[in-house]
C-alpha cells in the first residue's frame, strides 16, 4: 500500500497507509478507502479525522481540513485566552482551533462562526458553539468590548491565485474557504477594522496569513489602532500569520 500510495504522489505514503489501515473495518473497506485516496480526495475526510496539536479533529467529507502549518496560530490563541475569558475563533470550519482554545482552558468560553452549513454542523460535532453566518456578523452582540482572543484561518489565497494551488486542493477543497478575492485580503481587512468593538482592551487578534501579505497586513492592523504586533511562523519557518493587541 505504501508504494501505491508514494506512486501516486502521496509525500507521507508511510503515515497515510497505517492511517488507512487502522480506520478500516475489512480489507474490502480498506481497499475502498485506498481507491478515494487514489483519486486525490484528503486523507481526513476518508478517516474521518484529522490530528490537530495532538487533538483527534473530526472532518466531514466537503469541509476545509485543517493545516498543521496551522497549529502554531491555535496553540498562540490558546496561551492568550485567560482560563476564564472569552475565545472567539472566526470561520471555523471543522472547529479545531476552537477546538485546541477550550481544551487548553475548560473554564473559558469559546464560540465560533461559519458561513458553510456543513461546516458548522462537523464544528457542532466536534463540541463548539457556533453561529452560521459570515465571517464575525453572527457573533452576539452581548459580546462586544468582551473577547479576550478573537482567531481565524479566513480565506487568503488571491482568486488569481487559485489556479496555482495543488490539484487535488482545486478539486476537492471549498474554495469559499480558499478564496480571499482580489489580492487575497478582501474578507480579512473588514474583520481588522471591526476586531476592536469585539476584543476587550488588551484583547488579542491573530489571523493566518501568507508571507507575501504580512507587510500589508502590519499596517492595516496599526490603522484599526492595534499594538504589539507580532508574525507567526509554522515549523518550518515560514511565515503564517500575524496578531496584534487592541491598545
Amino acid at each position: 500500500m505504501t508504494r501505491v500510495l508514494r506512486r501516486a504522489g502521496c509525500v507521507a505514503a508511510d503515515e497515510e497507509a497505517v492511517e488507512l489501515m487502522a480506520a478500516a473495518r475489512d480489507g474490502d473497506e480498506l481497499q475502498q478507502m485506498l481507491d478515494r485516496r487514489l483519486t486525490g480526495e484528503p486523507l481526513a475526510w476518508i478517516t474521518g479525522t484529522v490530528d490537530f496539536c495532538d487533538l483527534a479533529v473530526a472532518v466531514d467529507p466537503g469541509v476545509y481540513v485543517p493545516r498543521w502549518q496551522s497549529e502554531p496560530l491555535a496553540l498562540l490563541a490558546a496561551r492568550l485566552l485567560s482560563a476564564d475569558g472569552w475565545g472567539v475563533d472566526l470561520c471555523t470550519g471543522s472547529g479545531a482551533i476552537g477546538l485546541v482554545m477550550q481544551s487548553a482552558h475548560p473554564g473559558a468560553r469559546v464560540v465560533a462562526t461559519e458561513l458553510d452549513p456543513l461546516a458548522a454542523a462537523c464544528a457542532r460535532r466536534n463540541g463548539l458553539v457556533v453561529y452560521e453566518g459570515n465571517l464575525d456578523e453572527p457573533l452576539p452582540a452581548e459580546l462586544a468590548s468582551q473577547v479576550d482572543v478573537m482567531v481565524g484561518v479566513l480565506p487568503y489565497v488571491p482568486s488569481e491565485a487559485i489556479h496555482l494551488l495543488p490539484r487535488d486542493v482545486q478539486h476537492f477543497e471549498p474554495r469559499t474557504a480558499l478564496d480571499g478575492g482580489n489580492g487575497g485580503l478582501q474578507l480579512i481587512a473588514p474583520v481588522v477594522r471591526r476586531a476592536p468593538g469585539w476584543l476587550k482592551p488588551g484583547g488579542w487578534l491573530l489571523l493566518e496569513v501568507g508571507s507575501d501579505q504580512i507587510a500589508e497586513m502590519a499596517a492595516m492592523l496599526a490603522e484599526a489602532g492595534f499594538e504589539a504586533i507580532g508574525q507567526l511562523r509554522d515549523d518550518d519557518g515560514d511565515l503564517r500569520g500575524i496578531y496584534g493587541r487592541r491598545s
